[in-house]
């Protein structure tokens, strides 16, 4: 009837509304007819809504943009070459027939996707054959050489790899521009999204082979069998194929051509497929990750940190599917904005880590390697290369604190839980790193210092090399290095207190009142040093000289500010504080004399005697050993003592400071054998003169005199 609505007409209008979108697809996918359109609507809407929707940037993602430019540039190349105008066609052609132009749309895409396709992966599939076999036959010229060589095969096998990629993709425009259903030097949206796709993902695909090398195992410069390089490859490789064409090429594709709501689907399915093989590949590792963890926690003789990594590795499957479990639900929370952060958060930290491990790596090879100084320098500094092995890793431990402080703050930065990066920029933070580099610059400069005090201490004392050093020099240069490191530490520690902010002067303060207290309370320790400081003035002794000290004989072995140490003829080491000091005697300060005090029989021949005395030094004087030493003749001073059974002889030999007993015992050894043979009597023993067995000469038998009753 007329005036009521017609139960066909919401039909009529949704068929027109279909239509009308349909229309709209095709003339925005054609650049020629988009323009007019453009061009149309400009003339049509006022001057400032122009302005503000030119100020509006469209809404594509980055995957169509670059689509856009590089299509841009393939045409815009074309048509330089063959200097051809742009073939326009009319807009009323794109308005034809609705269902009947989404058929010829698909059909037409079908073939230029199609022919797209095979020539792009069948030529590069070509072009690898070749270049594995070119890499096969480097990588097995080099499979005994160092690593320089196998280095330069890596960089080779590279830039092959690299080329068959790079002129597959030039060669899938070519394909593009000249094939296909649309004009020569034209190519549509989605050849140019699956072109890049396909670069971008082979492109990481190589990165991953350069790492992992899974093909050539003999270039492999990274400690991994050959199975695992494999395994890994294959997985990445299928994970990074499917995200990259799922995301650069399949997504953008259905939202252009069917709907955007068909291209959210197409992430989605492409996300939880990731995802779901992320976990498998998880599960699969699971045991293995984890014995490999403890197996390099037991290496490392289960430290603080390995011991801690091991502990996480029993765990970390869960963990690890935590985190695709989060990633994949904040992609459907917010794909736009929460994705693209937690992969670049956790690329990040990646690198972070990798990087981290690397040094951490090389600073425990180094440490463990141990250094090695050159002969001629261990010659000169015996002691050198043992110090700085104690102390190389120290420092290196430090600085291995200090990557894992920085990998950790790297991967806050990364994942936002703070802006150390402004922080550090801020005049506050290069403040507080200015003072905490300066203290450490500090502190090494003073541990280098030392180093080079106690190596410079060092070599003026060894005796293989230059002139033999005095003992006075041995003493004071060995003060200097303990007065030397003391005054080094105090100061030192004193500028890096101050470099970090920290006021020293109540530190002074109270360090003057505390040196104070503790000279009232250690009232003898302030009398050692007071003593040893005017004994060391004196110079009555050094290292090496013989002295009696406090009722102990002995070497001086060590002499410090507040005692010395004196090791007796017994081997018995004295510790003797110089408080207990009242006198000291010298024994081998610039000469010395062996005093010899012989006793004789009272009616024994005293000149005979006395010539005795001078025949032994003689026989003294013909050893070469020790006429050297010997300073003078003898000083025979004869007879000092009479008793009522004997008389005593003393006689003196002058030696060099320190060489009188070895010059004295054999004298004494001499003086006594010519007493025995000229029958010179002592009052403890008398001479029989007996004859041998065979009556021809006469021998000497020493028998001891009978006691008085």
């Amino acid at each position: 009837m007329p005036g009521l609505p017609s139960s066909s007409a919401p039909e009529a209008s949704a068929a027109e509304s279909t239509q009308a979108v349909d229309d709209l697809v095709r003339i925005l996918q054609d650049d020629t007819a988009r323009a007019e359109l453009i061009q149309r609507l400009q003339q049509e809407v006022p001057a400032d809504a122009v302005a503000e929707a030119e100020a509006v940037p469209p809404d594509l993602s980055i995957a169509r943009q670059l689509a856009e430019y590089t299509r841009s540039v393939a045409q815009g190349a074309s048509q330089t070459v063959r200097q051809l105008g742009a073939a326009l066609g009319s807009v009323q052609n794109l308005f034809t027939g609705g269902v009947a132009a989404d058929t010829e749309a698909w059909r037409n895409l079908a073939i230029n996707l199609g022919l797209l396709i095979i020539a792009l992966f069948g030529s590069f599939f070509v072009l690898r054959l070749a270049s594995n076999a070119l890499c096969a036959r480097l990588s097995a010229r080099v499979a005994a050489a160092n690593w320089v060589r196998r280095l330069g095969a890596l960089l080779v096998v590279i830039f092959v790899d690299a080329g068959t990629i790079v002129l597959a993709w030039a060669l899938g425009y070519v394909i593009a521009l000249n094939t296909g259903t649309l004009p020569n030097g034209e190519m549509g949206i989605n050849q140019s999204l699956l072109l890049n796709a396909f670069l971008v993902v082979e492109l990481s695909k190589l990165a991953l082979r350069i790492i992992l090398v899974p093909h050539f195992p003999t270039i492999r410069l990274l400690p991994i069998a050959d199975d695992n390089a494999v395994y890994w490859s294959f997985w990445l490789g299928r994970i990074i194929s499917l995200v990259g064409y799922g995301f650069m090429f399949a997504a953008p594709m259905f939202s252009g051509m069917v709907s955007s709501a068909a291209g959210g689907a197409v992430q989605v399915l492409t996300m939880a497929t990731a995802i779901t093989i992320a976990v498998i590949i998880v599960l699969q590792n699971k045991n293995d990750v984890r014995a490999w963890l403890s197996a390099l926690a037991v290496r490392h003789n289960n430290g603080g940190l390995w011991r801690l990594l091991a502990a996480v590795g029993q765990q970390w499957h869960i963990l690890v599917i935590a985190y695709l479990v989060a990633l994949l639900a904040v992609w459907f929370a917010n794909p736009d904005e929460a994705l693209p952060f937690m992969l670049g958060a956790t690329i990040q930290s990646i690198i972070a880590i990798l990087v981290g491990s690397l040094i951490v790596t090389f600073i425990g090879r180094f440490v463990s390697t141990g250094l090695s100084l050159p002969a001629d320098v261990r010659q000169r500094l015996p002691l050198l290369e043992g110090r700085l092995k104690a102390f190389v890793p120290g420092v290196m431990g430090v600085v291995r604190w200090v990557v894992i402080a920085a990998v950790v703050l790297a991967i806050g930065q990364a994942w936002s839980l703070f802006d150390f990066a402004s922080w550090i920029s801020s005049p506050e933070g290069l403040s507080v790193v200015g003072s905490v580099v300066s203290a450490a610059l500090i502190i090494l400069a003073a541990i280098a210092l030392h180093v080079v005090v106690a190596s410079w201490v060092e070599y003026r004392l060894n005796t293989t090399i230059g002139r033999m050093p005095t003992a006075r020099e041995k003493t004071l240069l060995n003060l200097f290095k303990n007065a030397f490191t003391i005054a080094l530490v105090v100061f030192g520690l004193m500028l890096a207190l101050a470099q970090i902010g920290v006021n020293i002067a109540p530190l002074l303060a109270g360090a003057g009142v505390i040196g104070l207290a503790i000279g009232f309370g250690a009232q003898k320790l302030v009398e050692d040093i007071i003593t040893g400081i005017f004994i060391q003035f004196e110079n009555i002794m050094n290292e090496g000289d013989v002295v009696e000290v406090a009722g102990k004989s002995g070497t001086v072995e060590k002499l410090t500010i507040r005692s010395v140490t004196i090791r007796d003829m017994s081997g018995t080491i004295h510790l003797i504080p110089f408080s207990a000091v009242a006198q000291v005697s010298n024994m081998v300060r610039g000469f010395s004399f062996y005093v010899s005090e012989v006793e004789i029989a009272y009616d024994s021949d005293i000149e005979a005697a006395k010539q005795a005395m001078r025949d032994a030094f003689a026989l003294v004087m013909e050893k070469d050993e020790f006429k050297d030493v010997i300073l003078d003749d003898l000083d025979l001073q004869g007879l000092f003592a009479i008793t009522p059974t004997s008389v005593s002889l003393r006689s003196r030999i002058k030696t060099l400071a320190g060489k009188q007993w070895g010059a004295g015992r054999y004298y004494s050894e001499m003086l006594m054998r010519l007493f025995a043979e000229r029958g010179i009597e002592t009052p403890t023993q008398r001479i029989n003169y007996v004859s041998d067995a065979a009556g021809q000469k006469p021998v000497f038998e020493l028998k001891a005199p009978p006691r008085p009753a």
